[in-house]
């Protein structure tokens, strides 16, 4: 080309490759922690285009959005001594990027491993009992617990739920017949309440019948009329043991 000079091209050639390595582009959901030399730049960049002035320029680009951390089942020995394997899941999202870069080293593993020495921790001192029947409780301890720790590295934990709860077959068959038995318990009390409500209208019943002799004639009519509503073979035909009483004085 005329006017240009091999120095001069290769010179334009470094300054374009320059810049095509200083220019990056960071999503929405994307900062960028600059270290210049070394040194921590105090403000993170991005989103959008930003500059960086390569090679004396280092970038790490941090996710903001919502992580979901899967804790893997734990080894576990309740209050009242039984093994069972429990396992969670955490949401978490960081907060403020330079604290999660310069804090801690690598935060994502830092996370799973405080969830999950907290997951055993925390378990470990309930009975199995509230274990099964407080969750909520459970997974608002273990959050709260979790935000505490890791809000020094810029990351929010935003819900920790108990997925399940693995107990020994032993264990199983054990609460079957508990279950089982207190099934049966609520069923006998309710059988004995019924008998005794019975028992008190029925005395009810023959306060009234001594009161009013008349009374059992008009339920014996009742009763025939009853049976002759159905078809049946066989009638039976009762008769009131007032009726021989007066054979009996003779």
């Amino acid at each position: 080309m005329p006017g240009f000079n091999p120095v001069t091209l290769f010179g334009l050639l470094v300054i374009i490759v320059w810049l095509l390595n200083s220019l990056k582009i960071l999503r929405e959901y994307e900062r960028g922690v600059v270290f210049r030399l070394g040194r921590l730049l105090p403000q993170a960049k991005g989103p959008g285009l930003i500059f960086v002035f390569w090679p004396i320029d280092k970038i790490v680009k941090v996710p903001l959005r919502t992580v979901t951390l899967d804790v893997p089942p734990q080894d576990i020995i309740t209050r009242d001594n039984v093994s069972v394997k429990v396992n969670a899941v955490a949401y978490f999202r960081v907060t403020d990027a330079i604290k999660a870069i310069v804090e801690v080293e690598s935060y994502l593993y830092a996370i799973s491993q405080l969830a999950q020495t907290t997951l055993r921790s925390v378990l470990g001192e309930v009975m199995l009992d509230d274990l099964l029947s407080k969750r909520e409780t459970l997974n608002v301890r273990l959050q709260s617990i979790l935000d505490n720790h890791t809000d020094p590295w810029g990351i929010k934990v935003a819900l920790v739920e108990v997925k399940q709860v693995e107990l020994p077959q032993e264990m199983q068959r054990a609460m079957s017949k508990q279950a089982e038995a207190e099934r049966e318990k609520r069923a006998k009390i309710i059988h004995a309440a019924g008998e005794f409500e019975a028992s008190a209208k029925l005395a009810e019943a023959a306060a009234i019948v001594a009161k009013e002799p008349v009374a059992i004639q008009l339920r014996y009519l009742q009763t025939l009329t009853e049976i002759g509503v159905e078809k049946n073979t066989t009638v039976i035909f009762p008769i009131p043991i007032d009726i021989f009483q007066g054979f009996f004085k003779k």
